[in-house]
């Protein structure tokens, strides 16, 4: 009896044991860091660049560099520029960018070490900059726009089995899917860049808009002007793209714009803020597939429409 006893008790301090360090590695295995999703569709986070200064930094799917505006630099101490460099730009070459080469930044309990910072002209409304997904580089990454969370996972969670599956592609940092436009009488597939950091709902590269003939078969329903980093002016007009299907996702009566002027000062369609806040999304750690679900924003009403 006494040896039944002293078995059980070991059994369950063993148990006990188990499942707290279960608790521990599960607690550990998973990084979540809120966000603000601003009326330009942005996702904003707080940060801290080299314990002294804070900055709120937009999450930029299609940045892979860590960025401040020279409004936000010029307010800090604790930031020291190396020299100037020529960059190019989305809306051209030409331009400069001062660099500093090894910083610390913190995002929530997170921080990295010997982090070069670029300076340029503009970001999101409201923010100080930005940062791409080379921070989050070997992780898992969920956004869940329904809690306001980025979620880092070191392997693909279970919930991924209800999302829709997509095959990304790359080119260099950027990620890229597949998808469909439809007008009236046609559908037509295209690559998309996934590009948080644009507050619209979608951009059509010049190629496509031109072999397709794009502009004949939709209406204008607006033109106006967009500024890139460096504040380099690119004319842009809208119309309403009857259906956009992401695999099985559908979305219907879409703005789409396109760059009026030459043939290639577009080179890529782009999948905007206004399109991503309307699922949750998981993008796997080697950013081979992306997953897909419609949360609450779904059906809200385009902001830009």
């Amino acid at each position: 009896m006494l040896k039944h006893i002293l078995l059980c008790c070991a059994l369950f301090v063993f148990t006990t044991i188990v499942s707290a360090q279960n608790k521990h590695n599960n607690t550990a295995t998973t990084q979540v860091i809120p966000f603000d999703l601003t009326e330009a569709n942005n996702m904003v986070v707080k940060a801290i660049i080299n314990q002294a200064d804070t900055v709120r930094l937009m999450f930029h799917t299609a940045s892979s560099e860590v960025t401040l505006i020279e409004e936000a630099t010029q307010k800090m101490k604790s930031l020291q520029f190396e020299r100037t460099d020529s960059v190019s730009s989305w809306g051209g070459a030409g331009n400069t960018s001062r660099h500093s080469k090894s910083n610390t930044v913190s995002i929530g309990t997170l921080t990295w070490n010997n982090i070069a910072i670029w300076e340029n002209k503009n970001s999101g409304p409201h923010t100080d900059g930005k940062f791409g997904t080379d921070l989050f580089a070997n992780k898992v990454v969920e956004i869940d726009f329904d809690k306001k969370q980025i979620i880092l996972h070191t392997t693909l969670p279970a919930k991924a089995k209800h999302f829709t599956q997509l095959k990304l592609s790359r080119q260099s940092d950027l990620l890229f899917l597949q998808a469909t436009c439809k007008t009236d009488s046609n559908a037509y597939e295209n690559k998309f860049l996934i590009h948080s950091g644009y507050s619209g709902t979608l951009l059509l590269d010049d190629q496509f808009v031109a072999n397709n003939k794009i502009d004949g078969q939709l209406k204008t329903i607006d033109e106006k002007s967009l500024k890139d980093s460096y504040g380099n002016v690119l004319k842009v007009k809208k119309a309403i793209l009857p259906t956009f299907m992401i695999g099985n996702e559908k979305l219907v009566n879409v703005p789409a714009g396109f760059f009026q002027g030459a043939i290639g000062r577009q080179k890529m369609s782009i999948i905007g803020g206004d399109v991503l806040k309307r699922f949750n999304i998981i993008i796997d750690a080697q950013r081979d597939y992306i997953y897909l679900k419609a949360n609450k924003l779904h059906s809200t009403p385009y902001s830009n429409a």
